[in-house]
């Protein structure tokens, strides 16, 4: 049987506050990892626990989804800092997530950056390099999610670190297989978003927006809890996978 990892940020609150629908908590019921906010874009200590334990409860595998220091921009603004800046706030958030879950019983599976770190990660081999050495030093078995083909995914393969590449589904492509971000992404319609995510499980194929089809190899898909209705987003493509007899599980180390 065909199977596929299904992954959604999760936690991306902080305090009082909510993003997207607040869907978190019914959303984790369809995915089989849940990719935490760990307080620098988004997220606070309480928001991660509560997090951890529902995912817990659930059975889905946690990772630390780390980002710029940039709460106000929701961490999609890139920000110039040396590598040594980034990676040391990398790590600062892996440990606290990392300790969180501890405290629950809870290892963590993987870590994903989040937004414009992803990005920046995606492209700057210094700032790549330093972040995989270090967590081959802390954390040699932990799973990096990233784009396939990136500079990130080419240092961790270099280096011996477990990766896992990505699909977004509510995402677009562009023919040099780069995502085409945005900071207002509107409102998608299930059914479509659940029959692009099936035909590339079954073909590898993505139509791209020069209206061209893509090749993409992946090991998980990764729906964005802040979509407009990403709940329902969520629901049709795990649906379209279970009728297709596509399972979602977690990665294999």
């Amino acid at each position: 049987m065909q199977a596929v990892d299904f992954n959604s940020d999760m936690g991306e609150g902080f305090g009082p506050w909510t993003i997207g629908d607040g869907v978190d908590s019914e959303l984790m019921a369809y995915i089989s990892s849940a990719n935490i906010a760990t307080g620098f874009h988004a997220g606070d200590p309480g928001t991660m626990r509560r997090t951890v334990e529902r995912a817990k409860q659930l059975g889905v595998a946690i990772g630390a989804h780390p980002g710029f220091r940039d709460l106000v921009g929701f961490g999609r603004r890139h920000i110039n800092a040396p590598a040594q800046e980034l990676v040391d706030d990398i790590l600062y958030q892996l440990g606290a997530l990392r300790e969180i879950a501890r405290a629950q019983g809870v290892t963590l599976q993987h870590i994903k950056p989040h937004g414009a770190l992803y990005m920046h990660l995606a492209r700057d081999e210094e700032a790549a390099r330093l972040l995989v050495q270090n967590l081959q030093f802390i954390e040699p078995t932990l799973l990096l999610y990233c784009m396939p083909n990136s500079v990130i995914w080419r240092v961790a393969k270099e280096l011996g670190q477990p990766v896992v590449r990505e699909f977004y589904a509510d995402r677009e492509y562009d023919l040099t297989g780069s995502i085409v971000f945005t900071r207002n992404v509107r409102a998608l319609d299930p059914a479509t978003v659940a029959a692009r995510v099936l035909r590339a499980c079954q073909t590898g194929l993505v139509r791209t927006v020069e209206g061209e089809d893509l090749f993409i190899e992946f090991d998980s898909i990764c729906l964005h809890s802040d979509t407009p209705g990403a709940l329902e987003l969520v629901e049709a493509t795990r649906e379209a996978l279970d009728q297709a007899g596509i399972a979602v599980k977690t990665p294999k180390k």
